[in-house]
């Protein structure tokens, strides 16, 4: 070889691998280092990091050209970009023709070595030149074109690929019309590929999964995407096991091994007998459904077997790969393939219809493109879906969905009844999977089904016979009926088997449901029940039985902080009920308390207090002041109010509630806690901090007794108990309890619910105060982004967590960046919030910090008179927060040498600090050390040493949270 010897990443499409697989094995014959990922990379690798390093270890980058090499979702693209971008050597290969338009203007200029047309040893020839430089001849082994068996020459742990294409389709070749809108599926058939290749032997592999899966459309592809790599490839419909010898008789006569007159029998014993002495073969056994059937039929020797069936039973005698639904991005990408004009919200809403089925998905296009509207065609799945699905078989399927099912329900019907009564009381639940549980627990109580009190396997037994008929997929715990097959299935129950069959959902979903919707122990039930519940909501709201179990849902959405799920159940049941029961009825009441409780966790207080107003009227009125749910309606509005700045109301309401509470339902009940948690912070926000300190404490006592410590709202009272604390000054206290209960949040509620985010953003904050601003920073931008991701750019939370988040920035002193983030906080909180909510007051004064430490004054003096007027009128001349804003003012005179515009208002501001917060705390030796710096500026260092000597405290401005 001419050159030395090149580190050789080789980059392509996973249509073409068979290409990748030659040029990779020829290359290392070469002398190259060559990495190829389907030989080099692990299962569970990182894919994005190993290209990288990949790409970074290549002195050359082999990139295999081809009309799919282009497309721009595909990852080529950052492969030869990559390499363009880090000047490695890029070799184009070119492995099919391409028109001028299909290769990008910064690679048309770089010469490409055309392998396609090229038999086996030019294309080896070209190969080596094009990386090495030219070469003299080579010998090579015989070209493997020909039938005759030859030893293999291994690599990768396989066979030595064929040049592919070169030697066009197999001789022997019966294989149906390639599928051209095929898409997707390349892990499923990377993991095929290497499975087939790990083995010397005959090497069997079955897929199987739900009918309209794509199962034969997958094999199928394999085999024209591989066909040069084999001799024979044929393609055996195997729903008829008994006709197997006469397929193989077929494919010995092609073979030229049938000897006249033998029957099938021998025949097909001949042939198996020849497969074993034979390489390069594949066998495709197309919806082979039994597979005891098969156990004398399945071919040895150094071949292939692909198997595709509805049968999950294969896997308990080949290595098998269950096939699922699309993902979501392979559906939308086959759409927009199939329907070039289609919008990816629209894609997106025709797939979640459709259930990412491919069968439903080629039917959908089918009919689209002859002149339906996706979106007529979505919404006629709601009620037309039997119909819709009955519209024509597309191109490679045998029928259409409609037809699928109503042969598979036809077979399970006459042969295993309770399968069939399990499938139709399914087709009325939601399309998620459904607990196996659930049936055991309410058997006896469910009218459709028929069972036998002595059968101790069902319903395992029924389940069986579901998961072979390709009508449910089943696992150990669960079973699911795809939600099409769902859909069919009902419009061909009739009416009163459809009654019936309703009646037993109800009946099941109210049985199963916990009690508790606040407990995190019965979460995993609900969220399993609550996907039911909704998935038939117009009939779910039909049954009286099921309304205390929606409600309940609601309230678990709700303290679950799935806000959106909440909202959308409440809005969904609330006219529903209206329309039903009447607005006054208790139980249109009660979804309207958690559509108001949803509401407001969006952020839409003012929206949510007109709900809840509304709703709290009616209780007084139909169920009295002292209701366990008008006070739950009073506990809402009176939170609401605090969200909304109106701490004064809040705090009436609050004590209102309380004392109804208390004499109602005793003072340990949990709603009695909950009014007791929320004066606590009502009093919290009104600056009275010893008050609420007090109470906080109690009511997390009696949490701990009542609820026990990882009670999601005896954990609320301990972070309320941390920000009392903290209020108090006292941050290395605060920090060990925010600490605890951010580990037991997490641990509870998960890292994402609101509650979390909210500890981890105030466990932030003390880290702040203790000075620990790096780590600040880093925990409020995570929360930050958290919050965005979950609650939205606008939701207070969010705001609060940038609010947070600048103030780190200023401390560490980036105070460019802090002023920007401040500014936006601000503009956004205004918006949302109003001018003078406490939160938009809290952001301004912030950003006037920000200002003062970026050396504009002026402005920054400008914007804390402004704030300090607004605080004074908002929260009163005494709250914490307008003795910051008056500090912080003054800091902002001072700087401009306005000493004694600044004297007179930290004296104001201290003798009010001292009164309310007490000589010692924080805010209050602030105030001290500012006025004793403004004294020696206005030349009285006397009266400075005499207030120091009363404890002052370095730093001249307050951050509000």
């Amino acid at each position: 070889m001419p050159g030395a010897a090149e580190s050789v990443f080789v980059s392509y499409v996973g249509a073409d691998r068979a290409w990748a697989e030659w040029v990779a094995w020829h290359l290392r014959e070469a002398g190259h280092r060559v990495e190829l990922d389907v030989w080099d990379w692990r299962t569970g690798d990182n894919f994005v990091e190993r290209m990288d390093r990949a790409l970074g270890r290549a002195t050359a980058v082999v990139a295999l050209f081809s009309s799919s090499y282009f497309d721009r979702a595909r990852w080529t693209r950052e492969e030869w970009t990559s390499a363009v971008a880090r000047r490695r050597r890029l070799v184009p290969l070119t492995i099919e023709p391409l028109d001028g338009g299909e290769v990008p203007d910064i690679l048309a200029a770089v010469i490409r070595k055309d392998l396609h047309g090229l038999d086996e040893q030019a294309a080896i020839t070209a190969l080596r030149e094009a990386v090495a430089g030219p070469t003299g001849p080579l010998t090579a082994p015989p070209f493997p074109g020909t039938t005759g068996a030859a030893a293999p020459s291994v690599d990768a742990g396989g066979v030595r690929p064929r040049l592919p294409g070169g030697a066009g389709l197999p001789e022997v070749w019966n294989v149906p019309r390639r599928n051209p809108h095929f898409i997707g599926r390349e892990a499923t058939m990377t993991r095929v590929r290497e499975a087939l290749l790990a083995g010397r032997q005959t090497v069997v592999q079955a897929l199987h999964g739900l009918g309209g899966i794509g199962k034969t459309q997958l094999v199928l592809e394999y085999a024209h995407r591989f066909a040069s790599q084999y001799d024979t490839v044929w393609w055996i419909d195997a729903e008829q096991a008994d006709q197997i010898p006469v397929h193989y008789t077929e494919l010995a006569a092609r073979l030229g091994i049938a000897a006249p007159g033998a029957g099938t029998g021998h025949t097909t014993r001949t042939l198996i007998e020849h497969l074993r002495t034979r390489e390069r073969w594949l066998i495709v056994l197309d919806n082979a459904d039994e597979p005891g059937a098969f156990e004398t039929l399945l071919p040895t020797g150094p071949g292939h077997v692909l198997i595709t069936s509805r049968n999950p039973g294969w896997k308990d005698l080949v290595p098998s790969h269950g096939l699922d639904v699309f993902p979501r991005g392979d559906s939308v990408a086959y759409l927009a393939t199939r329907i070039p004009d289609i919008a990816t919200h629209q894609a997106d809403s025709l797939a979640d219809g459709l259930g990412d089925l491919p069968l439903a998905l080629a039917q959908a296009a089918g009919v689209i493109t002859t002149g339906m509207t996706p979106d007529r065609y979505r919404r006629l799945l709601n009620d037309k879906t039997t119909r819709l699905m009955a519209n024509g078989a597309p191109p490679g399927y045998p029928a259409h969905l409609a037809a699928t099912v109503d042969i598979a329900t036809a077979r399970l019907s006459s042969a295993h009844p309770q399968a069939t009564e399990l499938l139709r009381l399914a087709a009325f639940l939601g399309p998620d999977p459904i607990p196996t549980a659930w049936l055991e627990t309410t058997v006896g109580r469910l009218a459709t089904l028929t069972v036998d009190p002595d059968d101790f396997m069902w319903p395992q037994s029924a389940l069986q016979h579901l998961s072979r008929s390709g009508l449910a997929r089943v696992d150990h715990e669960t079973f699911q009926v795809h939600r099409l097959t769902q859909a069919i299935v009902r419009d061909h129950t009739g009416e009163a088997d459809a009654t019936a069959a309703e009646h037993d959902v109800t009946t099941l979903l109210a049985a199963i449901a916990p009690s508790d919707a606040v407990d995190p122990v019965g979460w995993p039930t609900w969220a399993a029940l609550t996907s039911h519940l909704t998935a038939g909501l117009h009939t779910a709201a039909q049954h009286p039985p099921l309304h205390a179990t929606l409600i309940r849902a609601a309230r678990y959405l709700c303290v679950s902080g799935q806000s959106h799920a909440a909202r959308d159940l409440t809005a969904a049941l609330h006219p529903l009920w209206i329309n039903a029961l009447g607005e006054d009825h208790p139980d249109t009441l009660g979804i309207a308390q958690y559509l108001g409780h949803a509401t407001a966790d969006l952020g839409t207080e003012a929206t949510a207090r007109r709900i809840i107003e509304d709703t709290l009227e009616r209780r007084l009125r139909v169920l009295g002041p002292d209701h366990p749910d008008t006070l739950n309606s009073a506990n809402d509005l009176a939170a609401t109010l605090d969200s909304l700045g109106e701490y004064e109301q809040a705090r009436r309401l609050h004590e209102n509630t309380l004392e109804h509470r208390l004499r109602v339902l005793g003072p340990d009940h949990p709603d009695t806690l909950t009014s007791a948690s929320n004066l606590a912070n009502a009093l919290d926000s009104l600056g009275e901090y010893g008050q609420a300190h007090h109470m906080i404490e109690d009511t997390l006592e009696r949490r701990l007794r009542v609820l026990g410590p990882d009670h999601p709202n005896t954990l609320n009272s301990a972070n309320d108990l941390a920000t009392a604390v903290a209020r108090l000054g006292e941050y290395r206290e605060a920090r060990r309890i925010f600490e605890d209960t951010l580990e037991r949040r997490l641990s509870v509620q998960g890292p994402r619910h609101p509650d979390t985010l909210a500890g981890a953003s105030n466990l932030a904050n003390a880290l702040d105060n203790l000075g620990e601003h790096e780590q600040a920073r880093s925990l409020h931008k995570d929360t930050l982004d958290q919050r965005r991701r979950t609650l939205g750019p606008d939701h207070p939370d969010t705001l609060t967590s940038a609010n947070n988040l600048a103030n780190a920035l200023d401390n560490l002193g980036e105070h460019e960046q802090a002023r920007s983030l401040h500014k936006d906080t601000l503009d956004q909180r205004r918006r949302t919030l109003g001018p003078d909510h406490p939160d938009t007051l809290t952001s301004a004064n912030n950003l006037a910090n920000a200002l003062d430490n970026l050396g504009e004054h002026e402005q920054a003096r400008s914007l804390h008179m402004d704030t300090l007027e607004r605080h004074r009128l908002i929260l009163g001349p005494d709250h914490p927060e307008t003795f910051t804003s008056a500090n912080n003012l003054a800091t902002a005179l001072a700087n401009l040498r306005q000493f004694r515009a600044a004297e007179q208002i930290l004296g104001d501001a201290r003798a009010r600090s001292r009164r309310v917060l007490g000589e010692n705390h924080p805010d209050t030796q602030r105030v001290t050390e500012n006025l004793a710096q403004v004294l020696t500026a206005l030349g009285r260092p006397f009266e400075a040493h005499r207030l120091r000597a009363t404890g002052g405290k370095k730093g001249q401005r307050r951050k509000r949270r």
